[in-house]
C-alpha cells in the first residue's frame, strides 16, 4: 500500500467569485462554499482516512469541518500551508494592482517563482515552507490517505514542486478551482498525480458557479 495525499481548495468565498487577491487575509465561506464542504465530506467520508492536515484559516478550516466531524478526525492545523502572501495586493483586484504596482506585476507575470508581489512572497518561498508539510506527512504516514486542506496558489505550487513542473508556471500549469481535490500517490518511483482539480463530487450548480 502507498501513501496517497489528497489535496483539497477550500470552497467558495467572496473573493474567488471576484478574483481578488486574498492571502493572508482571513474571509470565511460564502453560502455556497459551505455547501461545497458538505458535498465532499458526504462524497469522502467512506474513505478510510488517515489523517487531516489544514492551513489555519477560516475558509480552510470550514471546508475541512464537515469531513472531520463525519469520520472522527481532529484537524491539525499547520501554517505552512497557508496561502501565498500577496503583500501589498491583499484585498485589490487585478485591476487595481496593475495600475498602482506595474512594474512589479509585470516581473510577477513574467516568473513568479522568485518575483513576489509587492512585499510578499515568492512561489520558492511557498514552496519551501508548505513542503515541510508534506515532509511531515510522509514520515508519519507511509501508507493510507491523508487529506490537505489549503489554498489556490499553495496547492498549484506544491503539485508544480512535486512534479518536478517549473515553479515559475504554476499560474499556468495547473488548474485547481474551488473545493477541487487533487491526489497524488508516493510510491517508490516518486509522487504520481492521480487526478487534478477534481469537483465531480459536487452538484452541477455548484460546479458552475462563476468564477470559482
Amino acid at each position: 500500500m502507498s501513501l496517497h495525499i489528497h489535496f483539497l481548495r477550500h470552497g467558495e468565498t467572496t473573493f474567488s467569485q471576484t478574483g481578488g487577491y486574498c492571502g493572508i487575509l482571513d474571509p470565511d465561506l460564502t453560502e455556497a462554499g459551505y455547501e461545497m464542504a458538505q458535498a465532499f465530506a458526504a462524497a469522502y467520508k467512506t474513505v478510510p482516512w488517515q489523517a487531516v492536515y489544514a492551513s489555519p484559516m477560516k475558509r480552510t478550516i470550514a471546508t475541512a469541518q464537515p469531513l472531520c466531524d463525519a469520520v472522527g478526525l481532529e484537524m491539525q492545523l499547520r501554517d505552512g500551508l497557508k496561502e501565498i502572501h500577496y503583500g501589498e495586493w491583499e484585498g485589490k483586484t487585478q485591476e487595481e494592482v496593475k495600475a498602482q504596482f506595474t512594474d512589479d506585476y509585470v516581473r510577477w507575470l513574467t516568473e513568479p517563482a522568485w518575483n513576489p508581489p509587492t512585499g510578499g512572497e515568492t512561489a520558492v518561498q511557498l514552496a519551501s515552507r508548505a513542503s515541510l508539510v508534506i515532509a511531515e506527512i510522509e514520515q508519519m504516514y507511509p501508507d493510507g490517505n491523508v487529506l490537505v486542506v489549503s489554498h489556490k496558489a499553495t496547492i498549484r505550487v506544491l503539485l508544480c514542486s512535486l512534479l518536478g513542473i517549473d515553479l515559475g508556471r504554476y499560474r499556468d500549469r495547473i488548474d485547481t478551482p474551488a473545493a477541487s481535490i487533487s491526489v497524488v500517490k508516493f510510491d517508490i518511483h516518486g509522487p504520481l498525480l492521480q487526478r487534478l482539480g477534481d469537483r465531480s463530487y459536487m452538484s452541477a450548480v455548484l460546479r458552475e458557479r462563476p468564477g470559482t
